[in-house]
């Protein structure tokens, strides 16, 4: 049998037979195969990045986590005091600034931004050294005192374990991208032992759409990520928190209230981020590879300051949630949070906002909790439901993620008499947020690149192209003295059911329709000529983007419309919706 093999009397072609990586690429058990192994690696990745950060923070610090003993002595340094936290940054900047420079660049900052970028404009593709190079900048820089979190890394190192095993496999770019984000579900959910939230957090940020077979890879991607991470680091909750109840119904309003000012703390904590990066990138001019060690200094100083500050600083979060500080004292923390993350991304260092988001959104609303308990101690709740319902609206404000939000607050917790309180004040910081700001805390970093992710979602997979490399000639126009019997009859021939119109000279006037057309004939009271019909479509120019282009397309009753020259009086070319779909299935035109 040429071309083929024989069985049973049945011809199997060559490309079929029995491919392992076939079975994987065009299946959807081979994706959801893919989808387990990720999540066990992300899963076993998440448990040695928290390793990493373990044993860089005692080698740093002399503690498991300083956060726990602020102020305290290293215990190899005893004479130093508190000193120490002046060198410790920059000791851990000396050794991950250079690694960062050298060998994956795009593993500073806050790693989510560069995950989304990769999903929505490089098909998921990641280089596989941004894994490794990520997990030791970040582990060293938070080790180190770097006030980030490490929901960041993760997300990055799960995503690039998707995506080289994507590639390995030769996935096509709809199923690398999934791969992506199966990785990125993963890593949250065993980094903060949150099945529920890994998949939301990767829909709603990452692949930021919704599909069954997509829902489901990174839902069996976060399950087997938690079951690897529970069975090494046990099952227990990443910050414990005591049981906390709402009181009274009246609360709502207090809880509206909460989601609007946190959730304009969530924007002006995007703006600090970037306010101050901006500052730094305008004040070095020494080498790039030195910036986290230079910087480490103004970091030093900030946590001998603030030294509740270093690292994450979960222990202070469930501090003051517990009700261990007053009210000016939060208040300093959710600034000195800010700064101090705006600091660390500002001079190069590597983690995520994630966490710092909970801990400023856990300071205002303990803050804000307080003050109300103090007015209505009888009809409010305890300070710390605030400070819990605060964490969930300040990264609802930062982030966006109003769903991440309230199933990460929910698990945190595993109360659901926080979920309707929870949900209003969501929403609300959400909203508050959709209104103070363009941008999210992740969106604003790539859009400062020249980025626009949401320009991505408008036009599908339309190229990045404009009107003038895909339109077609002219169809032919008619003259503005054209009856409406010889314009019906050169619209049928035509085909297009539209046909611009011109005077004299040449000059545009607008489009006729064949509808328009048809409306008329006949009439006695009607204009003689084609000029009286002319409408004036949105303007196509040839420097229009194809996503722009699109919904004057959709408006047009015909089935394209003239490409006009920047004056919009000379007619240079049209546009059809065959055009643009073709420019959508042929991977050439990108």
């Amino acid at each position: 049998m040429v071309g083929g093999v024989e069985t049973r009397g049945r011809s199997i072609p060559v490309a079929a037979r029995g491919s392992l990586t076939g079975w994987i690429r065009d299946r959807t058990a081979g994706l959801m195969v893919l989808a387990l192994v990720i999540g066990l690696g992300a899963g076993l990745g998440a448990v040695a990045f928290r390793w990493l950060i373990t044993t860089a923070t005692r080698v740093l610090s002399g503690h498991e986590d300083y956060a726990a003993a602020p102020g305290a002595a290293h215990p190899w340094l005893p004479g130093w005091g508190s000193w120490f936290l002046l060198v410790a940054p920059v000791v851990a900047g000396l050794v991950y600034g250079p690694l960062v420079y050298r060998f994956a660049r795009e593993a500073r900052g806050h790693g989510v931004p560069e995950v989304m970028y990769a999903v929505a404009e490089r098909g998921g593709r990641i280089t596989p050294q941004v894994s490794l190079v990520k997990t030791v900048a970040s582990a060293l820089c938070i080790g180190g005192g770097g006030s980030v979190g490490r929901e960041g890394p993760i997300v990055q190192i799960g995503a690039a374990l998707g995506s080289t095993l994507g590639r390995i496999t030769r996935l096509p770019e709809r199923r690398l991208r999934v791969l992506v984000a199966c990785g990125a579900a993963g890593g949250i959910a065993a980094t903060f032992n949150a099945p529920l939230a890994g998949p939301f957090f990767a829909m709603e940020l990452i692949l930021q759409s919704f599909t069954i077979e997509s829902f489901g890879a990174v839902v069996l991607a976060s399950v087997a990520a938690s079951v690897t991470g529970r069975a090494i680091m046990g099952d227990e909750a990443f910050l414990s928190l005591p049981v906390f109840h709402v009181r009274n119904p009246v609360e709502f309003v207090f809880f509206a209230m909460l989601g609007l000012l946190v959730g304009a703390v969530g924007v002006l904590f995007v703006r600090v981020l970037y306010r101050i990066e901006d500052v730094c990138d305008r004040l070095w001019r020494g080498p790039e590879w030195l910036r986290p060690a230079a910087g480490g200094l103004v970091l030093g100083g900030l946590l001998m300051l603030l030294p509740q500050l270093y690292g994450v600083g979960y222990p202070v979060l469930g501090n003051a949630i517990d009700g261990g500080y007053a009210v000016g004292f939060l208040l300093l923390l959710l600034v000195g949070k800010m700064v101090a993350t705006s600091v660390t991304i500002g001079i190069g260092g590597s983690g995520g906002v994630f966490a710092p988001s909970l801990f400023i959104g856990a300071m205002g609303g303990t803050a804000f909790g307080l003050l109300v308990h103090a007015l209505l101690p009888h009809m409010t709740a305890s300070p710390g439901v605030y400070g819990l319902i605060g964490m969930g609206a300040a990264f609802a404000g930062a982030a966006r993620a109003p769903i991440t939000g309230v199933i990460t607050l929910f698990e945190i917790t595993g109360e659901y008499s926080i979920i309707l309180p929870m949900m209003l004040a969501v929403v609300v910081a959400t909203l508050t947020s959709r209104v103070l700001s363009r941008d999210t805390i992740y969106t604003a970093k790539l859009r400062r690149r020249g980025i626009d992710l949401d320009a991505r979602h408008r036009r599908g997979t339309l190229p990045d192209r404009t009107v003038g490399s895909v339109m077609e000639q002219m169809p032919g126009s008619l003259p503005a003295t054209t009856s409406l019997r010889e314009a019906s009859e050169q619209l049928a021939r035509s085909g297009r059911g539209i046909l611009p119109v011109v005077d004299d000279t040449g000059t545009y006037l607008g489009c006729v329709t064949a509808k328009a057309v048809a409306e008329v004939l006949g009439d006695p009271d009607a204009a003689d000529t084609v000029a009286g019909l002319a409408e004036v479509p949105a303007a196509v120019t040839t420097t229009t983007s194809l996503v722009d282009a699109l919904d004057p397309l959709v408006d047009a009753e015909g089935t394209g419309l003239p490409v006009v020259d920047e004056s919009g009086r000379e007619l240079v070319g049209w546009l059809t919706h065959q055009t643009l779909l073709h420019t959508m299935r042929d991977p050439a035109a990108r």
